[in-house]
């Protein structure tokens, strides 16, 4: 039996090549059968379908084709988020150009744990999270899986700091994985603030650094998940400076309005933040995963520290070979910043800007087609790129129910969240070639869909 040709090497170009242009044809394939934004069927359907198209993955002898069968399965099968009527989650269809580049840095695999098994990558790396640090305006970067690591790795180097009996006071409109960092990290339960409205609560926050022993870390959000708001940060800073609270701000939804010039305003008071989390397969239309840790200060990632005779030997970091253990938790590490790289210096900021600037244009637009639409009613304005409508005077029970159904049939993809009480379907835009009479569309699918009584065909 030969050897398979390696993506690698002098000989992986022309081994990539054929398989490329497979792997398109396949996603062509896929798409087309697939025929909307989500598969039809729900969960049953779908998985039946894909079972019957990969009969065994792990077969005695192997099949040349299996690669097509696979690709094209998938495609047939998968949510598709740059579908315009794919809009329910912060789930960014990739700027072609991140995903030519991801492709770059599959095929050559470097490992960002130490500098001999990726040299290039390790430069590049350093010169992308300086030039992300002073976007925020801190010091240094990390990069991340997401958000969900971010915010651990923010908890993780303040208890260092301040010590494992380190208070975590946060929105009740909160990301889950802050208070899940908490219970991984040992620390005591997190105090919740109230967040009337969708968003902390200042007064509320004073009470409880106030009467609640610290040290405290406060974490304020900028573009909840649930409503795309953001915290009052200037006030919220504030506070946490009278009583020398250490604050991290989650901002892996809103951070991306930092590359616009027309909407980083509204993130007046991120400068304050000890720690900041962005991310950029959100508002940066990166594949999977693409995230960011900003820290003020670099003392603080000294707490990363890690010795490898193997990886990070003293006499080899004397020598001047760089350290790369203390960038992240992980060991291996696939190097992600190349695709980063890629859109930043091909857009640069004011393209990647003006993506920002049409999506949030988008939920303005989609925002006016609902309040003007007897059927509809209209949570709030959007501060990001999230609207959330509901069907006027429906009971929580059929808005649920006209989701799923939609769902169920692969029409359209919303999301839902509740907030004061009721249940919204949520639209979050981030594909920045939707067009006003998508948006018109996705209305129709809904009423239709209502009308029809939510039951699926």
């Amino acid at each position: 039996m030969s050897t398979p040709p390696l993506a690698s090497g002098p000989e992986g170009p022309g081994a990539l090549r054929p398989l490329l242009d497979t792997v398109l044809d396949a996603l062509h394939d896929g798409t087309r059968a697939r025929g909307g934004p989500l598969p039809a069927g729900g969960p049953g359907q779908v998985a039946a379908r894909l079972r019957e198209a990969v009969a065994d993955v792990l077969p005695e002898d192997g099949d040349p084709g299996a690669l097509r069968a696979l690709v094209t399965a998938l495609a047939a099968g998968a949510a598709d988020p740059a579908h315009s009527l794919c809009a329910a989650h912060l789930h960014c269809p990739p700027l072609a150009v991140a995903t030519a580049a991801d492709l770059a840095a599959s095929a050559l695999n470097p490992s960002l744990d130490s500098w001999d098994q990726g040299p290039a990558a390790s430069a590049l790396e350093a010169l992308v999270t300086q030039a992300l640090a002073r976007l925020a305006g801190t010091a240094d970067a990390l990069v991340t899986s997401g958000g969900t690591e971010s915010n651990q790795l923010a908890l993780l180097l303040a208890r260092e700091r301040h010590g494992a009996g380190l208070r975590l006071v946060t929105g009740a409109n909160a990301h889950h994985s802050l208070a899940r960092a908490a219970w991984l990290l040992g620390l005591p339960d997190p105090v919740i603030v109230p967040a009337p409205g969708g968003t902390l609560d200042p007064a509320a926050l004073d009470e409880a650094l106030t009467h609640v022993p610290g040290p405290h870390l406060v974490a304020a959000t900028a573009g909840t998940t649930d409503a795309g708001l953001i915290d009052p940060l200037p006030d919220i800073a504030a506070r946490c400076a009278a009583h020398g609270a250490r604050l991290h701000i989650d901002a892996a939804y809103g951070g991306g309005l930092l590359f616009s010039d027309r909407h980083r305003p509204a993130l007046a008071g991120l400068d304050a933040a000890h720690t900041l989390t962005l991310d950029l397969h959100k508002l940066g239309w990166q594949p999977v995963p693409a995230g960011v840790l900003a820290v003020r200060d670099t003392a603080d990632l000294t707490a990363l520290g890690q010795r490898a005779d193997y990886l990070n030997a003293d006499d080899d970091t004397d020598a001047g070979l760089p350290d790369l253990l203390g960038r992240s938790l992980h060991t291996t590490r696939r190097p992600d910043v190349l695709k980063i790289a890629a859109t930043l210096t091909t857009l640069g900021r004011r393209g990647v800007g003006a993506l920002v600037d049409r999506v949030l244009d988008l939920a303005q637009e989609l925002a006016a087609l609902v309040k003007d639409h007897p059927a509809f009613e209209l949570h709030d304005t959007p501060t990001l790129s999230t609207v959330l409508f509901r069907p006027t005077g429906a009971p929580d029970e059929a808005v649920a129910a006209l989701r799923r159904a939609l769902l169920t049939e692969g029409r359209a993809v919303l999301g839902r969240a509740r907030l004061d009480g009721r249940l919204w379907l949520k639209a979050t835009l981030l594909n920045p070639r939707t067009r006003t009479g998508d948006l018109a569309a996705l209305l129709t699918l809904v009423q239709d869909a209502l009308v029809e009584g939510t039951t699926p065909r």
